[in-house]
């Protein structure tokens, strides 16, 4: 692999690592600022298709609810692997409810990467979940 491959692939998944570190901080700004203007996230739930969010704005929007709404989330990564400008993350997305008990779900994100910046954010989830995840 080329050098110049070597790099860009290395930024894909420094740019996710990044992203998923402020997303445990629950840290909107600290995510937008490693997404594009035209940034598409689609969400796992509702079932089957999930929730398509575009735009910048409307990302920001959708984070800064979900935060509100379930102050004790955090992500896990299990594995990470890139190639070219997409980024796969196989992760653990842990919560603990209004009634104090914990739950999670597994699933995998698969991110494109341009220019440095998240493009795209698509989730997908194992099984069903009463929790709105992502």
């Amino acid at each position: 692999m080329s050098p110049a491959r070597l790099a860009k692939l290395e930024t894909a998944m420094r740019t996710v690592l990044a992203f998923n570190e402020a997303f445990n901080r629950h840290d909107v700004d600290g995510m937008m600022q490693l997404m594009t203007d035209d940034c598409v996230f689609e969400n796992t739930s509702p079932a089957p298709d999930g929730t398509r969010v575009a735009g910048k704005e409307a990302v920001a929007g959708f984070w800064r609810k979900f935060f509100e709404t379930s102050p004790q989330t955090h992500i896990d990564i299990e594995e990470i692997f890139g190639l070219g400008e997409r980024c796969i993350m196989r992760w653990k997305y842990s919560w603990v409810d209004e009634t104090g008990r914990h739950g999670h779900v597994r699933g995998v994100d698969v991110f494109r990467v341009r220019g440095g910046l998240i493009l795209e954010k698509l989730s997908y989830v194992k099984g069903q979940t009463v929790h709105d995840c992502v």
